[in-house]
């Protein structure tokens, strides 16, 4: 049975991740910040544009955002596990909508890979990386793929299934 200590501390990194969500769609870049600690290291892609190291540089790559309209981004399917110094490793799935200013719209359904270290009675994102799982629309940003196991050697398509009505 879990601690009550350890259901408060799971119920604080759901408020941080929800944060996140909801303070990048509103675009409040500042609250969004304070989420992150002060050294923090995220990577949302291979390219200079799409990393930041420290709370600063990460508000200041987030503004890229700006070119959007509007975005939604739904965070779902969170696994906490705590490792032996305290420290939160946490894996979630997002799905994040964008619409550009002339209406074209753009998905992406990643994974966030993230460590959270506790600070105030709050757990904070110390390092963030993004990997994608798919993309539709006109998405094109270099996110690395999320890992998916192959099918075994001895699987055998199921015949026909795609072209059910």
């Amino acid at each position: 049975m879990k601690s009550i200590e350890e259901i408060i501390a799971r119920q604080r990194i759901a408020e941080t991740l929800a944060g996140y969500c909801n303070h990048l769609d509103s675009m409040n870049l500042l609250d969004l910040g304070q989420l992150f600690t002060e050294d923090c290291a995220v990577s949302f892609g291979p390219h200079p544009d799409l990393e930041a190291n420290g709370r600063e540089a990460l508000i200041t790559s987030l503004a890229r955002l700006w070119r959007w309209r509007r975005t939604a981004h739904h965070l779902c399917n969170v696994v906490i596990r705590f490792d032996k110094n305290g420290k939160a490793i946490v894996q979630s799935r997002v799905h994040a909508w964008h619409e550009a200013s002339d209406g074209t719209e753009a998905e992406i359904f990643g994974t966030y890979k993230d460590s959270m270290v506790e600070s105030d009675d709050r757990w904070l994102i110390q390092t963030r990386r993004m990997e994608m799982n798919g993309s539709r629309g006109i998405f094109r940003v270099p996110v690395p793929t999320a890992f998916r196991k192959p099918p075994p050697k001895d699987w055998v398509k199921p015949v026909n299934l795609d072209d059910l009505k």
